[in-house]
């Protein structure tokens, strides 16, 4: 049986949905790679809160996902910008996010790492920002999790220059408890953070980066690079001190940059790895053996489904997440905090199905069918 999906030209594609999913097969933990899989939020869909007021979550479907992506052997990076941070997700709703996910990682033994940014602000002076900081880093180190520095909209607006980002970031990374990840969020994710580290050049702006990890040392687990170019994350990588890992935040290239090459190889820190936690698991594990051909024949289809979701405008990628969820039947609904779920267009997100489907990213390939069909009805698109 066929399904009719609308095509971004107004025409509708036959299309003949996967009869059995892929089947990952359970194994040990990961020992070549730090994986972290960033984790997006379910939206409680019966508060009756408007798009812009605090998000309403619910929780039990949040945590339930988590504990998904835990039972593969991903860690999970949460309170970032997948989960929606500066998006639909205010720093009252991140911060409790933070203890729930912190506590539920002691339960089960999961890897988390938490981010830590600024959007209690949306302006502020530069010891507003600081303190702003110190408050969320403050909340992530008593929840026992791995602290993310994120890239903070308003420093990029208040920062004066390299020296600022300089003297700001030492001073949280003298005051740290424990190694850090260094988060850099390009402005193609978030238009707000250009000229993020003090330039717009990214070669000027790479050198202000390598001058905080240098002078901190022991104080910085790995750096995350969200930059959507291979060729600067791995020049930047081969720079790194020793033992301070490179996170690839690259969903468009991070086959190519989890494999390596002779001179080093990236961890991950991905968004992706959302909806392809199983599979991209699965993959891993491969690579553990030393088989790059055969972690690379696994990763490498799903790059397609990966250029779709993260296509400009790119920050709305989250939309696609969250379908691919509720497809998958990790959630009982298609609603978003802040009313996302309105910003793909239905040809986009029917593209999303096929190409997830044809992976067999879907553990009931029926009822995520199923849900196509009737989101398909939603719009009208059914006729």
């Amino acid at each position: 049986m066929t399904i009719g999906l609308p095509a971004a030209d107004g025409t509708t594609r036959s299309y003949q949905p996967r009869a059995e999913p892929f089947r990952p097969a359970p194994g040990a933990p990961f020992t070549s790679r730090t994986v972290y899989s960033a984790a997006h939020v379910v939206a409680d869909p019966y508060a009756d809160v408007p798009p812009e007021g605090p998000a309403a979550v619910d929780w039990d479907a949040t945590l339930a996902f988590r504990r998904h992506l835990w039972s593969h052997g991903l860690g999970v990076a949460e309170a970032m910008d997948t989960a929606q941070r500066g998006m639909g997700l205010d720093w009252t709703g991140a911060a409790e996010l933070i203890r729930r996910s912190a506590a539920e990682a002691r339960a089960v033994g999961g890897r988390i790492a938490c981010g830590a940014g600024t959007d209690q602000l949306t302006a502020g002076t530069l010891p507003e920002i600081r303190a702003a900081y110190e408050e969320q880093l403050a909340v992530v180190e008593e929840s026992g999790a791995r602290p993310v520095l994120m890239a903070s909209r308003a420093l990029a607006s208040a920062a004066r220059g390299p020296e600022d980002y300089l003297e700001l970031y030492g001073h949280l990374l003298r005051q740290s408890a424990e190694p850090v990840i260094l988060h850099w969020l390009g402005p193609v994710f978030d238009p707000a953070l250009g000229g993020y580290w003090g330039s717009a050049d990214l070669d000027a702006a790479t050198e202000v980066l390598l001058d905080v990890v240098a002078a901190h040392p022991g104080k910085v687990d790995g750096v995350k690079i969200s930059l959507l170019d291979a060729d600067r994350e791995t020049g930047l990588r081969r720079r790194l001190p020793h033992g301070v890992r490179c996170y690839t935040g690259d969903d468009f290239h991070y086959p190519e940059l989890i494999a390596g090459d002779a001179e080093g190889f990236s961890h991950a820190l991905l968004g992706v790895f959302d909806p392809l936690g199983p599979l991209a698991a699965q993959a891993v594990r491969v690579l553990d053996t030393g088989d790059v051909q055969g972690f690379r024949a696994l990763l490498d289809p799903t790059v397609g489904l990966a250029r779709h979701l993260f296509e400009p405008p790119t920050r709305f990628y989250k939309t696609g997440v969250v379908l691919l969820a509720w497809l998958a039947g990790h959630q009982s609904h298609f609603t978003m905090v802040g009313g996302l779920q309105s910003a793909r267009s239905l040809p986009h997100l029917a593209r999303a199905y096929e190409l997830a489907d044809r992976l067999g990213l879907f553990p009931d390939p029926a009822l995520a069918e199923e849900r196509m069909r009737t989101l398909l009805s939603v719009y009208g698109a059914d006729r």
